[in-house]
């Protein structure tokens, strides 16, 4: 169970007013792939309620609005709960805002049928693929699987160390149980921090806490994603970071 101060509120009814362009053909997503990580995506707009906006047919300017109702990771499927009627047959494009920092978007091909009794319920199959456009000041690079990346610090007396599941010049991710969130808030500073990122470069930073976001994930639970901004940090340090992501990004790239 999250506790109850993370626990997501999940927003009202979508309006044309919460609606979204879609991305733009140069503005460079990358491709999201994973059934587990389009099904965190789906389960996280889930929770929140946050608008998904519908776009009948590419070259149909007309928008319906909706949210995810629910996600069923097992089968894999999904609800769409339409706030205004449905699409008509054939393909439709959907894109939702995730967390603040990126775009997700993609393509469904059905007839649009709802639920029995539910007329703006309608089940759906997870897409084959996702377009994820990240918005972020700095480029965001995932720690890397099977390699050491840790945040370790003290706060009120209490030792904390955490995994970080990203990393940029501009801040970590840390990734924590509801438990291990407690007393964490958003705003609240962490100081001489000691990051472990990778056999070759340990860091002590001063951070400030973000983003507090409680979600599901199918292999660990419910976990509590921490988003932390660098303060103050050296010129050696920012030019050690900008070393680490770009040689993580030019072996990820096969440069």
């Amino acid at each position: 169970m999250i506790p109850s101060a993370l626990t997501i509120i999940r927003k009202g009814v979508p309006t044309l007013a919460d609606a979204l362009d879609q991305i733009a053909p140069d503005s460079s997503p990358h491709e999201m792939c994973d059934p587990f990580d389009i099904g965190e995506a789906l389960e996280m707009l889930a929770q929140s309620g946050d608008a998904v906006t519908v776009y009948p047919s590419r070259m149909n300017k007309n928008r319906l609005m909706a949210r995810i109702h629910q996600v069923d990771p097992e089968q894999p499927h999904f609800v769409i709960d339409f706030a205004d009627g449905t699409p008509p047959p054939g393909v439709v494009t959907l894109v939702a805002a995730l967390g603040g920092n990126a775009k997700l978007q993609f393509d469904l091909l059905q007839d649009w049928q709802s639920l029995p009794g539910h007329p703006n319920l309608v089940p759906a199959t997870f897409p084959a693929s996702c377009l994820v456009l990240n918005r972020r000041a700095s480029p965001r690079l995932e720690s890397p699987v099977g390699v050491n990346f840790v945040a370790s610090f003290t706060l009120q007396g209490q030792a904390y160390e955490l995994p970080l599941y990203d990393f940029s010049t501009g801040g970590v991710g840390m990734r924590a149980t509801p438990e291990q969130a407690i007393g964490l808030r958003v705003g609240k500073k962490l100081e001489r921090v000691q990051l472990e990122l990778g056999p070759a470069l340990v860091i002590i930073a001063d951070l400030e806490i973000r983003l507090l976001r409680p979600f599901r994930t199918f292999l660990l639970g419910d976990q509590v994603q921490i988003g932390c901004a660098f303060r103050n940090i050296s010129m050696q340090i920012r030019q050690n970071l900008e070393s680490l992501v770009s040689v993580t990004g030019e072996r990820r790239r096969g440069g």
